[in-house]
């Protein structure tokens, strides 16, 4: 199966024109992007395309379940460090600085042992976990489903289980309010179940960055698409 094919499998094709939207999310979450860290679910690479460019990454291994992805990474970063399989496949004893996890804790039964699996590989280091999640079970839709995912979460849902496996400063906000709207009307009303490659193209080009200045500076929205968590193991 080529790459193109498999991107296919979870919208990836139509999501890699979200140019704006991922790089936004990376600055927001570089002060913390530092030392040996370790990104869980690489899925084809374009979020870790966005990490390998940063200087204050010393060191960077991406963690990825599916072999046929995991082809795909080899294929785009040459000797970049990967490791096929879960967390549970990277040593207990290794020490991080920093653990990014973007749309995959919601693909996860049991997100509270997979969140205790973070917590003991960052707690001897003091480090930090970089969290991004689908936000509010009132926009789970027929797409979630199609994509695996449990659940979505609320603020005092995410909080209460980050605490639970042991973190204990979190600091969170609702992430792309204008996001909430346009999924409730494509994915609960009309039921549309892939995301349009020009549509995400016009979002990410002309919406996205007004929308996101506003958000980011002026006001931090009560509700959004997505939740970002940086969660603090000291």
């Amino acid at each position: 199966m080529g790459e193109q094919n498999l991107a296919l499998d979870f919208e990836f094709g139509a999501l890699e024109h979200a140019q704006n939207y991922r790089r936004a999310l990376i600055n927001e979450l570089a002060p913390y992007l530092r030392g040996r860290m370790l990104e869980v679910g690489a899925g084809v690479g374009q979020i870790t395309s966005e990490l390998l460019q940063i200087p204050t990454i010393t060191k960077l291994v991406s963690v990825e379940p599916n072999p046929k992805y995991c082809e795909v990474l080899m294929r785009k970063f040459p000797g970049h460090e990967i490791v096929q399989g879960t967390i549970e496949n990277v040593g207990a004893d290794s020490l991080w600085d920093c653990i990014v996890s973007i749309n995959v804790l919601e693909h996860i039964q049991d997100d509270v042992g997979e969140l205790r699996r973070y917590y003991k590989r960052l707690v001897e280091s003091r480090g930090v976990l970089c969290l991004f999640v689908p936000a509010r079970q009132e926009l789970y839709s027929n797409i979630d489903r199609d994509f695996g995912h449990f659940r979505r979460y609320s603020r005092s849902e995410l909080r209460e289980k980050l605490n639970l496996a042991g973190f204990t400063r979190v600091h969170m906000r609702y992430y792309n309010l204008i996001g909430y709207f346009a999924w409730f009307f494509s994915f609960r009303i009309l039921k549309i179940r892939r995301f349009s490659s020009r549509g995400v193209w016009v979002f990410d080009r002309f919406i996205f960055p007004v929308t996101n200045w506003f958000e980011t500076r002026i006001w931090h929205p009560p509700i959004g698409q997505s939740l970002l968590a940086v969660a603090h193991t000291d």
